[in-house]
């Protein structure tokens, strides 16, 4: 399974993350992408539009486990995807900012 640290990742690497809606509006790294894991496949499209075509798709999750099912998800389709380790709960831990759904100060649910 390919996997990175929260603080491998640079700014404006693109991140995908696949928590579900509330876990999103309490929380996230400002400008992900939001796709929850239940609407992944029927949203794919979403991904293969948003993603920088020759870029790395980092996967995040609240602590990496259903980030590591849609990384190997991605990996099959022949897409450059990487699950980061530890989630969100690394990535607020790390003091990395997080943004509620109305882009004040969010917390990870």
């Amino acid at each position: 399974m390919p996997t990175v640290e929260v603080g491998d990742l640079k700014d404006g690497d693109f991140l995908l993350d696949v928590r579900e809606d509330d876990e999103w509006q309490a929380g996230h790294a400002e400008g992900a992408l939001h796709i929850p894991i239940s609407d992944f496949v029927a949203r794919y499209g979403e991904l293969t539009e948003a993603a920088p075509q020759d870029g790395r798709v980092h996967v995040i999750c609240r602590s990496g486990g259903r980030s590591a099912q849609v990384t190997m998800y991605l990996v099959q389709q022949g897409i450059d995807a990487v699950n980061v380790d530890g989630g969100m709960q690394h990535w607020a831990a790390a003091g990395r900012p997080v943004v509620d759904d109305k882009g004040g100060a969010g917390f990870v649910l």
